[in-house]
Parts: structure tokens; C-alpha cells; sequence
């Protein structure tokens, strides 16, 4: 059964950081794609960043140059560095983990919230 654990969210203040992590498990993901969503009550689900197998990543415009994602393929964790946050970052952030090829698979996490506020 695959699972994904969250950590790392919280409240920080504007200009702040955070480090996201998702440790996977109960499968082999080395050839899937790993990565970051979030949602808020207004916003339907929103692609955050995405790293691929090989190292290629995608980042929603909204954080380049502000978030790094990264993976930890021997131990199967992606984590998502935050930096100079903002009141707009402020959401659930959920971890993703797909198989794009045929047959495709998407798993979820239970989603970690981050609170940015002075």
C-alpha cells in the first residue's frame, strides 16, 4: 500500500521559509514523477512543483525563483524549500506522486498546511 507522510508546515511570518518534505513508501517510485500541490477553500488544487525522475523540474510561475524542489531518490522523499513566503503561499500543500506512463497511477498525501501572517 503506497503512503505519503508530510512534514515540515507551519505558520511563518512574510518573507519567511519553509521546508516541505513527503517520505514515500510501499512501492518503487525511481521512475516517477514527484511533487507539490496546494488548495486552498477558494482555489481549486494548483500545481506548485514537480521533479521528474531524471532531475527535470516545474515550477508554477507564481514561486520561481522563491521554491526549490528537490528528491532524495535512496530514500524516497521529495521536499519543497520555501523561501521569501508570502500571505498569497498560504494553503494546504498537498504531496503528489504519479506514474505518467501507461498505465497511469497518482497518489496523494493528506495534505500539511502552511500559514503565512504576521
Amino acid at each position: 500500500q503506497v503512503q505519503l507522510v508530510e512534514s515540515g508546515g507551519g505558520l511563518v511570518q512574510p518573507g519567511g521559509s519553509l521546508r516541505l518534505s513527503c517520505a514515500a513508501s510501499g512501492r518503487d517510485f525511481k521512475l516517477l514523477v514527484m511533487g507539490w500541490y496546494r488548495q486552498t477553500v477558494e482555489h481549486q488544487r494548483e500545481l506548485v512543483a514537480t521533479v521528474g525522475p531524471f532531475g527535470s523540474t516545474n515550477y508554477a510561475d507564481s514561486v520561481k525563483g522563491r521554491f526549490t524542489v528537490s528528491r532524495d531518490h535512496a530514500k524516497n522523499i521529495v521536499s519543497l524549500n520555501m523561501t521569501n513566503l508570502r500571505p498569497e503561499d498560504t494553503a494546504v500543500y498537498v504531496c503528489n506522486v504519479a506514474k505518467i506512463t501507461w498505465p497511469e497511477v497518482t497518489y496523494w498525501g493528506q495534505g500539511i498546511q502552511v500559514t503565512v501572517d504576521p
